[in-house]
């Protein structure tokens, strides 16, 4: 890690079943903008190698010269995929403030200097690196959970880092989100683990945990989880489905958002919708038909879990050169509201983005799905989160004001159901 402000990057990438990663592109900073470029010796593979693929097409098509950024981006946006959001960012630059200090702290940090200060095993397929021709993997020896949540603690409380809990927090510089997380291995699979604060005035943790069982009870294909306790505190295992092992070999899986697939940056944001994605899926992804329906259950269920922190980021696509298929689902948390009233934060139909299943039922049809069809989900649905409500709390050990509190405003709010 170090404090300068780089000004350009090479572009890595892992190809599908690939366990080595090639150098294919070229980041340089122009300006307020990012922009990017193949490398000649990418595009012109040798009969040797493993075809050339885009990083993601159409945003950045297979062709020489500086590439064009999609109109209001400021950099390519399958390339921000693999950047840090809050939390990264927030580890990133308690290291650099600390190891700068005094005149050199950087009055400004570029997208370019996040990538090449974070952990090269981040999420999807892509890494950063100065050199062209050597790929040098940032990456800390693994730790343990406690160290994790420890470090993750002293930072959140504005508490003097040591270099090992510096080396612990490296681990979650490369993930999005804005809460507390980092990268573990164990038992021969490789997780995200979740980790709460002291700010919390519920039980977010204990929350997800539940709503991503619920779902894949309720039949969406969802990340696998774990609830575990570390230091006295809770802590969220999700298994990653980037990372396939095969013969005791890691492949990975190269991914862009949903803000990718609709063209948009976080200032573009609120501009996200439902019906869009919809259209996305309609043209340009594998089976489109059976992902319609997955991604109108996971609207649903959304709606019914009081998720309303259902962004553009927090859906995700596999590339893999030729066509797109949606990932597992992720990051279903149910959100604290004051009362009844509650907006998803992608439109649902036109700019209606009210969390209510009538909505959804309006939009039936950009699912290509009839109206007695998306009936009966929403029903499929609700029963089973009725269902499987009071086990899955047990398995939680949520107390009973916890579990009174969630049921009918974050699950089953009656302002969903009107």
């Amino acid at each position: 890690m170090d404090s300068r402000d780089y000004l350009e990057s090479y572009v890595w990438m892992w190809l599908p079943e690939q366990i080595n990663p090639r150098p294919v592109g070229h980041l340089k900073v122009e300006g307020q903008n990012i922009h990017f470029a193949y490398l000649s010796s990418y595009l012109d593979s040798r009969p040797s190698q493993e075809a050339p693929i885009s990083v993601y097409y159409p945003e950045l098509p297979l062709q020489p010269g500086k590439l064009p950024l999609v109109e209001g981006l400021s950099i390519p946006s399958s390339i921000r995929d693999a950047s840090p959001d809050a939390w990264g960012r927030r580890v990133i630059l308690n290291r650099l403030f600390d190891e700068s200090r005094k005149e050199n702290e950087p009055s400004y940090v570029n997208e370019i200097t996040y990538l090449l200060n974070s952990n090269s095993d981040r999420i999807g397929a892509l890494d950063f690196q100065l050199s062209e021709t050597e790929f040098i993997p940032r990456s800390t020896p693994q730790v343990s959970l406690n160290s994790l949540v420890e470090s993750a603690e002293r930072l959140e409380n504005g508490l003097p880092l040591t270099e090992e809990h510096n080396a612990a927090l490296f681990h979650g510089t490369s993930i999005g989100g804005a809460r507390p997380k980092a990268f573990v291995d164990n038992d021969g699979k490789k997780y995200i683990a979740k980790f709460s604060t002291s700010s919390d005035h519920i039980n977010f943790v204990k929350m997800e945990f539940i709503a991503m069982k619920l779902a894949r009870l309720a039949g969406l294909e969802v990340a696998n989880v774990g609830l575990i306790k570390v230091n006295k505190k809770d802590v969220l295992l999700v298994e990653r489905f980037d990372r396939v092992n095969q013969q005791e070999k890691w492949f990975r899986r190269h991914m862009v958002s949903g803000l990718t697939l609709l063209e948009l940056d976080e200032m573009m944001a609120r501009y996200a919708s439902y019906e869009t994605l919809a259209e996305i899926i309609r043209y340009r992804f594998a089976n489109p038909k059976k992902t319609l329906r997955e991604l109108f259950s996971r609207l649903v269920f959304n709606i019914l879990c009081g998720n309303t922190d259902d962004h553009a980021r927090n859906h995700s696509a596999f590339w893999d050169g030729k066509s797109l298929t949606l990932t597992p689902a992720y990051d279903i948390c149910p959100q604290s509201r004051a009362g009844n009233i509650a907006s998803q934060a992608m439109n649902i139909i036109g700019r209606n983005n009210f969390s209510q299943l009538k909505n959804c039922a309006a939009t039936a049809h950009n699912f290509l799905l009839s109206m007695s069809q998306a009936n009966e989900i929403i029903e499929q649905i609700k029963d089973s989160i009725q269902n499987n409500w009071n086990d899955l709390c047990e398995e939680a050990s949520l107390m009973a004001a916890e579990k009174n509190a969630l049921w009918g405003r974050q699950f089953l709010n009656p302002f969903a159901l009107e």
